[in-house]
């Protein structure tokens, strides 16, 4: 199941509390303080993890509490520390407090990092640091400290290089499907993409690109319509969205207008996200021997866009190419 929210409560370890105690031997009824101190409590991490892609494990857990630390002993033992609570994370998951309205503690964005978010209690002291040339037998010690809690809220943003965009049923999956070994549900009716699905997108000479399907976008997703308001966040980590469009849509609508919905879309959601740089592919060529359906969308849109057919593989391969391209930081385009 792809969560990609989570609201939850996280603590640190509290100290151990330090120890009152006094050296105890035969003939010597009044020894000196031994009391030891107590153990530090444990840390709260985050750690991003490439085997991970969701945050499903915080969906049905709300709290996580790192270990406390062991109150000191006689003899001047030390307790010990309390173990560390390390939370494994997607690579793009962002840390918000929510007890501090909201505010964006950190952007987990590459693989392999590593965050304190709450750090543990200090161990109390032990009698035996109270010790004075005036106070010899101190009876008391030093409490453990608390460690730190927070409220916290989890959310990911896929990152991927490039994320297609469409309608339902513009054919989004089955082109995943073809450039990668992703796996993607197929059907001939809508949404049948209910979650984002990735796929590594392999070329020759060990080039390669992520590519994510994300869930069908409708008219008013921004607002909350369909599916589209729980993923348009995703495309704001892409670095290129490549829009897709189904040249004989099953409604009959027209493509051109079809594109324009989607566009205000992306441009009512985030400003930012209007301006990505954007690849139109009109799906289903093989529906269109002639190209007339083609080159009039071409002729309407007055932009560059590329021609495939998801079902049959033509053009598959220059598409991926140059998207690659594209990824790369180079200003070639698909072809006209």
């Amino acid at each position: 199941m792809f969560i990609d929210e989570a609201k939850i409560y996280v603590k640190a370890g509290d100290g151990g509390d330090g120890c009152i105690a006094f050296r105890r031997e035969k003939f010597i009824p009044k020894g000196d303080p031994n009391g030891g101190d107590g153990g530090r409590g444990g840390d709260v991490y985050f750690i991003t993890a490439e085997d991970t892609d969701t945050l499903l494990d915080f969906s049905g857990r709300p709290i996580w509490k790192a270990q406390n630390g062991q109150v000191g002993m006689g003899s001047n033992c030390s307790g010990i520390d309390g173990e560390d609570l390390i939370l494994k994370v997607p690579v793009g998951t962002q840390i918000y407090d929510m007890d501090l309205d909201g505010l964006l503690l950190q952007d987990m964005s590459k693989p392999n990092m590593k965050v304190k978010i709450c750090h543990g209690g200090r161990g109390g002291k032990g009698n035996q640091h109270y010790a004075t040339s005036t106070l010899q037998a101190p009876r008391f010690a030093q409490k453990g400290q608390k460690g730190r809690e927070r409220n916290l809220k989890l959310v990911l943003k896929l990152i991927a290089d490039v994320g297609l965009v469409g309608l339902p049923n513009a054919g989004k999956s089955t082109l995943l499907s073809r450039c990668s070994s992703a796996r993607p549900r197929i059907a001939d009716y809508p949404f049948t993409t209910l979650e984002p699905v990735l796929g590594i997108v392999e070329l020759s000479g060990y080039r390669r690109f992520v590519m994510a399907d994300l869930p069908g976008l409708i008219e008013g997703a921004h607002e909350g319509a369909g599916l589209g308001i729980d993923f348009l966040r995703h495309i704001e980590r892409t670095r290129l969205i490549v829009h897709i469009l189904d040249i004989m849509p099953m409604d009959e609508t027209d493509p051109v207008d079809n594109y324009k919905k989607i566009r205000k879309e992306l441009l009512s959601y985030s400003a930012a996200l209007g301006k990505k740089k954007e690849v139109i592919v009109l799906n289903k060529a093989d529906l269109d021997p002639d190209g007339e359906i083609q080159k009039d969308i071409r002729k309407r849109l007055r932009k560059k866009v590329h021609s495939i057919s998801a079902a049959t593989g033509k053009g598959i391969k220059e598409l991926s190419e140059n998207l690659f391209k594209l990824v790369q930081g180079q200003k070639e385009g698909p072809e006209s």
